[in-house]
């Protein structure tokens, strides 16, 4: 569908049922017919290039506000303005908001953020205080993103296109790593921190890291986020 419709498509469920609907022209109509067989075309509505903002809605976090470019941020917040772009994270998931609540309770120290995706959770660790910050992905795509958003909200933040499980890792007091369970069970005996803040995973997992002792954990909407420490546990600063 991407290949076929890039001017844009979406998903409807109904019941067991999904509904594929693409937009374009007169091609793209010809396109569909080709592809998939018979199906039908109606004008859209004026606007409807815009109508996909409706779904990116800001949330307020404790004392952060996250939300796209076109909305209006709480006065009395500290404001992470993320673009919903090419890359995943806009902050509204309920994974990112756990992993931000347990960030707003450690100490201010270097962040270092595993899969960054569009950069939110390090754009929001600096905005918070936290210094240095990494933001690691393998993603070229994402690493641009994360780059353009932490210009967009004037902080400093370190951005590497970096292989989880290969390459060097760089020392910091807290990860975070808001990906998959199996990612996480891979890089962890990787990592050079004091604490490591994990989600991406849902509520009935468990992610299994040897070596680290289970702190704290917070769960919301059937997903879940935990709060790590090395047995040996060192500050790093």
């Amino acid at each position: 569908m991407v290949e076929l419709f890039p001017e844009g498509f979406e998903e409807v469920e109904f019941d067991a049922d999904l509904e594929l609907a693409a937009y374009g022209d007169a091609g793209a109509e010809e396109r569909f017919w080709h592809f998939f067989g018979p199906g039908s075309a109606v004008e859209v509505e004026q606007g409807w290039e815009e109508a996909w903002k409706q779904f990116h809605r800001p949330v307020r976090i404790g004392q952060l506000w996250l939300g796209p470019p076109w909305e209006e941020a709480d006065e009395d917040s500290i404001s992470v303005v993320i673009d919903p772009g090419r890359a995943f994270g806009t902050g509204a998931h309920a994974t990112t908001r756990l992993c931000l609540e347990l960030l707003l309770e450690q100490s201010r120290t270097s962040v270092v953020d595993l899969g960054c995706g569009s950069g939110v959770l390090a754009v929001a660790a600096a905005k918070l205080g936290f210094s240095p910050v990494f933001a690691l992905d393998v993603d070229p795509e994402a690493v641009a993103a994360a780059g353009e958003n932490a210009r967009r909200n004037d902080v400093d933040i370190e951005v590497g296109c970096v292989d989880l499980f290969a390459d060097e890792l760089p020392r910091a007091g807290i990860a975070l790593a808001n990906v998959t369970r199996e990612a996480i069970e891979r890089a962890a005996g990787r990592l050079d921190v004091s604490e490591l803040i994990a989600s991406g995973y849902l509520a009935s997992e468990s992610p299994a890291l040897s070596g680290w002792e289970h702190v704290d954990r917070r769960e919301a909407e059937g997903w879940a986020a935990d709060l790590y420490s090395p047995f040996e546990s060192y500050h790093l600063e």
